[in-house]
């Protein structure tokens, strides 16, 4: 988990792609408090209850209150993931949830700086 205080090093994060160890990067660099998957939400349960699927976003921005889920352009993966994130959406419709395309992020937040990640 990403839980840090401003005043002290962040504890090391093991990051699972290259890419989100990047876009950390990137969201210190604009001094944007992040958090490394820090939330599952089930999405299916089976008849017992017990969670059968759920979707882990891979950052939480705390004050913008906004989810980030950083995606490959592997199309069988996408196709997976965009399903999950419907179903996040419909079950979960106060949730803010953006997905970005790893090649597309630096090209965001070099256009518009911070406001390339506002909720719109």
């Amino acid at each position: 988990m990403g839980h840090h205080s401003t005043n002290g090093p962040r504890p090391p994060v093991r990051f699972a792609h290259a890419s989100e160890r990047e876009f950390a990067r990137l969201l210190d660099f604009y001094a944007i408090r992040w958090e490394y998957e820090p939330r599952s939400f089930p999405l299916e349960r089976d008849s017992e209850g017990h969670i059968t699927e759920s979707f882990s976003p891979d950052f939480y921005l705390p004050d913008l209150d906004l989810y980030i889920e950083l995606t490959t352009l592997k199309q069988n993966l996408v196709t997976r993931k965009n399903r999950k994130v419907r179903r996040l959406r419909e079950l979960y419709p106060g949730v803010h949830l953006k997905i970005l395309y790893a090649r597309d992020f630096r090209k965001l937040l070099a256009k518009y700086g911070l406001r390339a990640l506002e909720v719109s």
